[in-house]
């Protein structure tokens, strides 16, 4: 090899270690926080486990999924300063 082409291979490998930082970045974004923003539709292969809980909770955001003694509740209101989270039943549950 000529010293050219070893300056050339130089750059490459400089350029995939710069699109793998950038990848690896993107696929462990928020991996291990305590949420993570998908822009994209999400499949699950076995299933979804939603928390369960003994009673509803006092503090949650609109949209989270409880469960309490087997049956689904979402927040339909968020918590607030002073005023817990209101949580509703899920569809006609059996």
């Amino acid at each position: 090899m000529n010293p050219q082409e070893i300056t050339e291979l130089k750059g490459l490998v400089q350029k995939l270690r710069s699109d793998l930082d950038t990848l690896s970045g993107a696929f462990y974004k928020n991996n291990f926080t305590s949420s993570q923003q998908f822009n994209k539709d999400v499949s699950f292969n076995s299933r979804l486990r939603v928390p369960v809980f003994s009673s509803a909770p006092t503090v949650a955001e609109i949209g989270d999924l409880i469960a309490v003694a087997g049956v689904l509740y979402i927040c339909t209101t968020a918590s607030t300063s002073g005023a817990g989270a209101v949580f509703t039943l899920v569809g006609s549950q059996s």
